[in-house]
């Protein structure tokens, strides 16, 4: 019903800089939060930043003040800017989003992940 679409994983040298994207489609009624989760390898899943629709956010204690998420509602768009990269920010990042599907039709929707290489 929700597809999410991330985009602009790649390899970055450290104190580099990668900005990625998720674009929702399919049957939106409205979107409520979105974010953005990695997993790196041997390692749970953990989030590392979320946002409303309003704009309230939400960031992991090892990205604050380096990672920045922003949200296009016009564009069903959630953006992530990942300054200052770091090795360990290494991981498969996931796109999120919890969208209403109808007026009494919530779900939790996941996109296919993209993989960040932080390494010189």
């Amino acid at each position: 019903q929700v597809q999410l679409v991330e985009s602009g994983g790649d390899l970055v040298q450290p104190g580099g800089s990668l900005r990625l994207s998720c674009a929702a489609s399919g049957s939106i009624f409205r979107i409520n939060t979105m974010g953005w989760y990695r997993q790196a390898p041997r390692k749970q899943r953990e989030l590392v930043a979320a946002i409303t629709r309003g704009g309230g956010t939400n960031y992991a204690d090892s990205v604050k003040g380096r990672f920045t998420i922003s949200i296009d509602n016009a564009k069903n768009t959630v953006y992530l800017q990942m300054n200052s990269l770091k090795p360990e920010d290494t991981a498969v990042y996931y796109c999120n989003g919890n969208v209403d599907t109808g007026l009494r039709s919530r779900g939790d929707y996941w996109g296919q992940g993209t993989q960040v290489t932080v390494s010189s």
